[in-house]
């Protein structure tokens, strides 16, 4: 008699489980490039989902780019950064990526990771390694992204940091939990800009609360890196913020249209971090020509044609928010390209991507646990490809299917 397999029951039972509550995950292959035309399947779908939101994915610049740097430093690197795996582009690149925040951060120095997961990673854990056992503390943002969060819980089991969590919309808490804490070491972590919600972090706020203190500020903008600021630099710039206290996090696969994160601080916590930061120390480096290609990425961003995507992203964005009308669905407006609009049960978020795909659009159900219990929504992303004839199609399509949703939910 064949022996039962726990573990694969286990996970059967709980895919089922997971199934029941309509938060299951499913994968969908797209046939095209990143862009606002998709392919999924044999369809085609006019994609309001991506974070390419200056539309440079398919841009043919950094796709001849990306081609020469692989002529030039063939396609993989070969080992970690400490090893052998360190290229010119690599260091060209991170040069680079220190020059768009050497206004802010004195003595700016980046280091180039490969995802922003990791780099959040090796950010957290690394500066918490700056304590003694038990001598740290970490203030985190309640809906920070997953890669923060997780990081949060990787350094404090190294560590024993203690953690708090805090409302960025109300900072009273944090305030009262600093002037209370002794420790060695204060870590502030916050989004710089809200990845489910799209609004921004009251950065001046919390430097100002990091300064009296003495407590760093870690910000992960992957999600205004390229968007905010008048030349693309992110949220520092557009706060106009300056202070060695801050630990920048940039993502390079989002606005930048590429792959690959980076950190930027002060040089003497980037050296720090090429020491302890574990995940930059024991991953491999990312392939030469990818950092080859971001160098084109970031000298579009700075030009004038970074500067007309960013406006066109300004005029979607205004569009939505004075057009855009809802009967009950909940529109969540913010100053980026992430327009939320919330329908509450996951039932009723299935039914609208499902209606909204039939209709010849691609935007996914976004459930708990990436959102609270009760307010599943459709994530609307604007890339500076889309037109505002697209999204004025796109609004009248949301009220159609507004009242469907509503009529099917009530019956």
């Amino acid at each position: 008699m064949k022996k039962v397999f726990t573990a694969l029951n286990l996970a059967q039972e709980q895919i089922e489980e997971l199934d029941s509550r309509l938060l299951k995950r499913t994968l969908r292959a797209t046939q095209s490039p990143c862009d606002v035309n998709a392919i999924v399947g044999d369809r085609k779908l006019k994609a309001f989902c991506s974070n390419d939101y200056l539309g440079l994915a398919n841009h043919p610049e950094l796709i001849k780019t990306l081609a020469q740097g692989a002529e030039k430093y063939g396609v993989g690197s070969g080992a970690s950064h400490l090893i052998s795996g360190h290229s010119a582009a690599h260091a060209l690149l991170e040069d680079k990526l220190a020059t768009f925040q050497k206004e802010h951060i004195p003595q700016a120095r980046a280091l180039f990771f490969s995802t922003g997961y990791l780099a959040n990673l090796a950010a957290i854990t690394g500066l918490i390694r700056l304590a003694p056992p038990k001598g740290a503390s970490i203030y985190s943002a309640k809906l920070n992204h997953a890669s923060l969060i997780d990081g949060v819980r990787l350094a404090s089991a190294q560590s024993s940091a203690s953690v708090s969590l805090f409302d960025h919309t109300d900072l009273s808490s944090l305030i009262e939990q600093l002037s209370l804490d002794s420790k060695a070491l204060k870590l502030i972590v916050t989004d710089g800009v809200f990845s489910m919600d799209g609004d921004l972090a009251p950065v001046r706020e919390l430097l100002k609360i990091a300064e009296q203190y003495d407590a760093l500020l870690l910000v992960d903008d992957a999600h205004g890196f390229g968007v905010l600021g008048k030349s693309g630099h992110g949220i520092l710039e557009q706060e106009n913020i300056h202070s060695d206290r801050i630990i920048y996090i940039g993502t390079l696969g989002k606005a930048a249209g590429v792959s690959g994160a980076f950190i930027c601080a002060q040089d003497t916590f980037i050296e720090w971090l090429i020491q302890k930061g574990r995940p930059y120390i024991y991953s491999t480096a990312t392939p030469p020509a990818i950092a080859h290609a971001l160098l084109k990425s970031l000298e579009i961003i700075e030009s004038d044609e970074g500067a007309r995507r960013r406006t066109q992203l300004s005029q979607l964005i205004n569009m939505w928010r004075d057009e855009m009308v809802f009967t009950s669905w909940q529109k969540v407006p913010s100053c980026t390209p992430i327009q939320p609009v919330v329908l509450g049960s996951n039932a009723n978020a299935l039914l609208a991507a499902k209606l909204l795909d039939e209709a010849g659009y691609w935007i996914p159900a976004i459930r708990p646990p990436t959102v609270p219990v009760g307010s599943a929504r459709l994530r609307i992303t604007f890339s500076a490809n889309h037109s505002l004839e697209d999204l004025q199609k796109l609004m009248k399509t949301l009220n159609s299917i507004e009242q469907t949703v509503i009529e099917q939910a009530s019956s």
